[in-house]
């Protein structure tokens, strides 16, 4: 099988009973995309050759390469081996068909297990450090509590809605940031708290008023 260009398309040559016949690639199973990269090689070749680009210039020499990658192509995909006609220098190639990648090497046992060991030690969850966590959730409730127990007292004894107004503020400027720090491993004991402050401090103006 030979790769050619002819008219500005890329035919592949070969004999049968009849004689030389030259194909289509796209008649023969070797895929569209590599049927379509043929043929896009062949009209850039024309074009160089059209052009009289002197042999040794430098888009002569990356339609030769270029060329010599798609025979390889050929030859892998029909595992035969194919005849390259440099479509500029008219010199004849053949390109072998590539050799296959070698079988990857198999790891030992020993191996297999440690890698195994080591897998599951590093997907092994850390534990939940509950007393520290529950430390910094109390303070946080309890900073949180104070606070807007003392800032509803000062704004109440001035006018009851307007202390309203700035709960509803504090809770709506704390909602995204408990919501974003919920499931992160150390702020969400933060959240925790600011979620439980809010809550007693509430609590506690309600009393107050009865």
């Amino acid at each position: 099988m030979e790769l050619r260009v002819r008219d500005g398309r890329a035919v592949l040559a070969g004999e049968d009973e009849s004689g030389e016949r030259e194909v289509d690639p796209h008649s023969l199973p070797l895929g569209a995309d590599l049927a379509e990269a043929l043929h896009e090689w062949a009209k850039v070749a024309d074009a160089v050759v059209r052009t009289e680009t002197p042999a040794e210039g430098v888009a002569s020499a990356l339609v030769a390469r270029r060329g010599k990658q798609l025979a390889g192509r050929i030859a892998a995909v029909m595992n035969s081996p194919v005849s390259y006609t440099d479509p500029v220098s008219g010199e004849l190639l053949t390109v072998d068909v590539p050799e296959t990648a070698k079988p990857p090497v198999t790891a030992s046992a020993e191996a297999v297990a440690e890698a195994a060991v080591l897998t599951a030690a590093e997907e092994e969850p850390e534990p939940t450090p509950w007393g520290t966590g529950l430390t910094v959730s109390v303070i946080t409730a309890a900073i949180v509590a104070v606070t807007v127990v003392s800032l509803s007292l000062g704004l109440g004894e001035t006018s009851r809605w307007l202390a309203l107004v700035a709960n509803v503020l504090v809770v709506g400027g704390l909602a995204p940031s408990v919501w974003l720090g919920r499931k992160v491993p150390v702020w969400r004991w933060v959240a925790y708290g600011v979620v439980t402050g809010v809550l007693v401090a509430w609590l506690a103006l309600i009393l107050t008023l009865l």
